[in-house]
């Protein structure tokens, strides 16, 4: 039996165990405003995002995999191959567990300070 091309390039998913996970690796990954966005869009979705639906647009499909994998590494989400795409889920309710409204206070925060900028953008300028 031959593997496809394929097949051979595919690593599998590491996802660290929910004791293995650290808050400062949390933290981190939702340092950086692009992962904190990923964050927020699968909150949103409500149901599993494949990556490039939950990625920011125009962001390099390189760039993204390195998003993904820091929030993965970090044991924010679970990622699954179904075909040909990558779908998303987040880990919120093992990590609630863990670390007890930690996430979804700065997700909430996050949001909010997302809210207030739309606001402001839409704002007209005093003169």
């Amino acid at each position: 039996m031959s593997m496809g091309h394929t097949d051979i390039m595919q690593r599998p998913f590491v996802h660290p165990a929910i004791d293995d996970i650290a808050l400062e690796s949390i933290l981190y990954a939702l340092a950086d405003p692009v992962r904190l966005a990923i964050m927020l869009k699968l909150t949103s979705g409500g149901c599993p995002m494949n990556c490039s639906t939950a990625a920011p647009e125009k962001l390099p499909k390189s760039t993204q995999s390195h998003h993904y994998k820091v929030l993965r590494e970090a044991g924010l989400i679970r990622s699954e191959r179904r075909g040909t795409e990558v779908v998303n889920t987040l880990r919120c309710h093992e990590l609630d567990a863990k670390f007890p409204g930690v996430v979804a206070s700065i997700l909430k925060a996050a949001a909010a300070q997302m809210n207030r900028e739309a606001k402001k953008g839409c704002e007209p300028e005093s003169v």
